[in-house]
């Protein structure tokens, strides 16, 4: 049975800012991303009452950048944005594949990367890619911030290491563009060449690919017999052994 709607209150917060004071001036209070998790929760129930903390408009927490050597979305990043991003799709293709699995269009329109992470069911389909793509995350707090490795953060069945007051601010994944550059260039890879021999090196199928990045699987097949003639290779587990003699399976 739905509770009352007066056993809650909701805090919308228009900054960061505002959100961590808020968040620390009542170590009760909880984070309202989303929402997507939390109104089935309400629906069944069992939703605990109090004051939540809306960030939908935080706009510190949004964004997809791909500044230095890594790229990063923030914790509010919606599982449509992703699914739109041609940023995501090069430098995150599996990210955009856990996406499109995650609920129906309305849970993609408000489902938020950051909401997911801190729901911690063991069902949620982003947590195995972060896993595979060795990414941390920025938390931040009134008291500052910290990085920690996604291998470390959940600690068990929703128990994370995720202190009181803080925020997931954002979703980190270190890219080693150096490393690929020079093997490009010289073989005279395109960019979306590059990224269907990364995928290949990282173990997914023709078909996968085509998903992960969002063409047809005889567009992949295209791409594969390109750099098969361009690097001198004459099969896909050529391709693969060249790409991690070469260390880009290392950037998936």
């Amino acid at each position: 049975m739905r509770p009352p709607l007066d056993r809650y209150e909701l805090t919308v917060c228009a900054s960061l800012q505002d959100a961590l004071s808020a968040l620390a001036s009542d170590p009760s209070a909880r984070p309202f991303a989303g929402g997507t998790d939390l109104m089935v929760l309400m629906e069944a129930g069992h939703l605990p009452a109090g004051r939540y903390v809306d960030l939908s408009r935080v706009r510190e927490l949004r964004g997809i950048d791909t500044g230095g050597d890594a790229v990063t979305l923030g914790a509010m990043t919606t599982y449509t944005e992703v699914l739109r991003s041609n940023v995501l799709r090069r430098e995150f293709p599996l990210l955009g594949m856990a996406a499109a699995e995650t609920g129906g269009v309305a849970t993609q329109n408000r489902g938020t990367i950051g909401g997911n992470i801190a729901n911690a069911s063991p069902a949620a389909d982003t947590p195995p890619v972060l896993l595979a793509y060795d990414a941390s995350l920025d938390l931040v707090s009134s008291s500052g911030t910290r990085r920690v490795a996604y291998t470390e953060f959940h600690r068990g069945y929703k128990q994370m290491d995720l202190r009181p007051g803080e925020l997931i601010a954002r979703v980190r994944r270190a890219v080693d563009r150096a490393a690929a550059t020079p093997v490009r260039a010289a073989a005279g890879l395109t960019e979306r060449e590059l990224d269907v021999l990364r995928l290949l090196a990282d173990g997914l199928r023709q078909e996968q690919i085509a998903r992960a990045l969002f063409i047809t699987s005889k567009t992949v097949a295209t791409h594969i017999q390109h750099i098969l003639g361009k690097l001198g290779l004459h099969s896909r587990a050529e391709a693969v052994a060249f790409a991690h003699r070469h260390n880009l399976f290392r950037s998936i």
